[in-house]
């Protein structure tokens, strides 16, 4: 009896926890991109954060090839969360691209429910190439790392390039490769791009420490054809990439891109998340400028990111009901909360 009596006292403290307390704590493998992407520097950091915050959650960063990867095994129940942007819900949406034929596989919809941060995509050349490029069309013909194959940034440069008939010749290679790739002419042009208009990747980071490019604007023509079709512009400070870049300006263009939980999540813990981030929003842009559009205005980004894909992807009611306590929220988009089965 000496022996049984602590076994029956641990099994009635277990059967005396209420039945939910088991079902809020949970692991989230949660989908990001690649090692050396600002995917998954962003994820790294905010992981730490909710883990801290939220006990009852345990979050791993999972790296895959691309966003979109994160999505499909999200959908398809391999993983807990994913990474997302507007182009991504834009392709799924319309059925187009890195889509085509997927919904039939799909187990789980995909929503909105965390804006983090606009990426912003542009060219960059060699430094001894600016005199022989001079704009986007430039470079028809020429060999181009526009980004690894799943990856949104590449799928958003190439519909530009497309847009302005720009003919390149896509090489893929390692994100460890390509900048010295670039210096030996294997390529002539590569993806340069920011994250929250404040921060270059990491893999840019290194690979300007194997070459010197240069940034490599559009014309004004392009750059009015293009906006004419929809995307939109913003400058950045060259200054942020901490390097001679040769050019007094940077002409990007950005999307929308967040970390998202499906509907698994409850409404409240959903909130809570959101909460936690505003709460700890300078402790994060201290930790990575990936978060310092997070810093500036977490309510605005989230207002900007569910309105560029509201048509494309339903909200989590979490995000709702945090949007509407700020009073960011519109009426309109009721019917756009997405509703368990």
């Amino acid at each position: 009896m000496k022996k049984i009596l602590p076994l029956l006292l641990v099994a009635g403290f277990l059967l005396s926890i209420p039945a939910d307390a088991w079902s809020q704590a949970r692991d989230i493998k949660w989908g990001t991109a690649a090692v050396g992407s600002a995917g998954h520097r962003a994820l790294t950091v905010l992981a730490a954060v909710l883990n801290r915050e939220m006990p009852n959650y345990r979050i791993a960063a999972l790296p895959l090839p691309g966003a979109i990867l994160t999505m499909k095994q999200y959908a398809t129940g391999e993983i807990d969360a994913y990474y997302a942007a507007d182009v991504g819900f834009y392709e799924l949406a319309n059925d187009i691209n890195r889509f085509k034929g997927f919904k039939a596989q799909m187990k789980r919809q995909l929503v909105q429910s965390f804006w983090l941060y606009t990426v912003e995509v542009g060219v960059g050349i060699h430094s001894r190439d600016r005199d022989k490029y001079r704009q986007w069309r430039d470079l028809s013909g020429q060999p181009v790392f526009t980004g690894p194959l799943p990856w949104d940034v590449r799928a958003h440069l190439e519909r530009a390039f497309a847009t302005l008939g720009v003919k390149h010749r896509y090489v893929n290679t390692d994100l460890t490769t390509a900048g010295s790739l670039l210096e030996q002419g294997g390529i002539k042009a590569f993806i340069t791009y920011t994250n929250a208009e404040a921060t270059p990747p990491p893999w840019i980071i290194e690979a300007s420490l194997a070459t010197d490019w240069a940034i490599l604007n559009p014309s004004p023509e392009e750059l009015d054809q293009l906006r004419k079709a929809g995307f939109r512009t913003v400058e950045i400070r060259p200054e942020v990439f901490k390097r001679n870049i040769h050019a007094e300006r940077v002409v990007y263009f950005p999307f929308y891109y967040g970390f998202h939980v499906g509907l698994e999540v409850p409404d409240e813990d959903a909130y809570k998340m959101l909460k936690a981030i505003e709460k700890n929003a300078d402790e994060l842009a201290k930790a990575s400028g990936d978060f310092a559009q997070i810093q500036k205005d977490m309510v605005g980004m989230q207002r900007k990111g569910v309105e560029s894909s509201i048509d494309l992807a339903p909200v989590h009611p979490g995000l709702a009901r945090y949007m509407r306590e700020k009073g960011v929220w519109d009426s309109k988009w009721d019917g756009r909360i997405a509703k368990r089965q």
